[in-house]
């Protein structure tokens, strides 16, 4: 079995290639990406290993995506290249909508292209999306479910609900073997030091002050990412063609407890030398421009469907996420210092 990563070297790409490369053997790995910022190809120790292989490749340069289908002729591709920070959505939309967008046809293109050429009869296009499509729960003790309606709120939620509407187009209009899955916040050892979670922890080891959202009652659903990939590759391999499939990790948190628990294992397993507590650094900014206020997921069909979900808790995932940062302080100062 071959599989095509786009987006490989991310957070979320990363973590399923190390899945794969030490959990299946018999799985070949070939990592498409464009290596952007938020590209990591230290976290991917694979480049002696035959059954893996890396192409520098932006998904909106259709002729070159063509080059790596013709040349690696994967069975399945699963599609998790995107921009994929909302504030920066917000400061420059532009790059979100011809990644997430125009990348993501490219890509549906190429696929559709390459699967009339070969013929494979089990191909398969996965493409991995967010719970941010669906919008805002604020007021509300619903969840979102897959026929939740779109109403997506920031740049960066607006272009992958559009990615997503290409993918069901050209699974109903192309017949492409497609599968969507739209997970909750993900979190875990490699995440881009931009995100909450590792700004908490990098500015609690480093003594700066915590920029904490509005109140920080937002609330999220935090998905650990070991537990995510597990959960991709069982849609993949076991899901049914042209469906959805929610992906949440049964953790719904406050930011401001998040940033909380957070300080608290870092009070237990590394204390401050002032003796004082790292909740001590928490600061209130101004608020995102149209920021949501909660994120549920509903993952009782991947569960019933598919015998999917998450191991962790999100006492246990956080503790492991923290100590990881703690133990690999070479790694996300290179990216820090960048």
């Amino acid at each position: 079995m071959k599989i095509m990563i786009t987006g490989g070297a991310g957070f979320i790409g990363s973590a399923l290639i190390r899945y794969i490369m030490n959990n299946r053997p018999e799985v070949e790995v070939v990592n498409v990406d464009k290596l952007t910022y938020a590209g990591d190809l230290s976290s991917i120790p694979y480049e002696s290993e035959s059954r893996y292989a890396f192409e520098k490749v932006d998904i909106c340069d259709f002729d070159k995506l063509r080059s790596v289908f013709e040349k690696h002729e994967p069975d399945y591709v699963m599609h998790l290249a995107a921009e994929s920070h909302v504030d920066r959505s917000i400061d420059g939309p532009l790059v979100f909508l011809e990644t997430n967008i125009i990348g993501t046809y490219n890509m549906l293109q190429a696929s559709r292209e390459y699967l009339n050429k070969s013929n494979k009869d089990n191909f398969k296009f996965l493409h991995i999306s967010t719970d941010e499509v669906y919008g805002d729960l604020e007021g509300t003790d619903d969840y979102f479910r897959e026929d939740t309606p779109y109403a997506p709120s920031s740049p960066y939620s607006a272009s992958k609900a559009s990615s997503d509407h290409l993918v069901r187009a050209w699974g109903r209009t192309f017949n492409l073997p497609i599968l969507i899955t739209n997970c909750s916040n993900n979190y875990g050892p490699y995440q881009n030091p931009e995100k909450l979670i590792p700004v908490t922890i990098l500015n609690c080891i480093n003594n700066k002050p915590i920029p904490v959202y509005g109140d920080g009652k937002q609330i999220r659903d935090w998905l650990f990412v070991d537990d995510h990939v597990k959960g991709l590759l069982k849609v993949l391999e076991e899901g049914q063609v042209g469906n959805t499939y929610n992906i949440g990790g049964d953790n719904e948190v406050k930011n401001i407890d998040v940033v909380g628990e957070i300080c608290s294992i870092l009070d237990e397993v590394s204390p401050r030398q002032n003796e004082s507590k790292y909740s001590d650094l928490i600061t209130f900014v101004k608020d995102r421009p149209g920021h949501d206020v909660r994120y549920a997921i509903d993952f009782s069909k991947i569960n019933k469907e598919l015998g999917w979900k998450p191991e962790e808790t999100f006492k246990t995932g956080m503790r492991k996420t923290v100590l990881w940062y703690l133990e690999n302080q070479a790694w996300w100062k290179q990216k820090v210092s960048k």
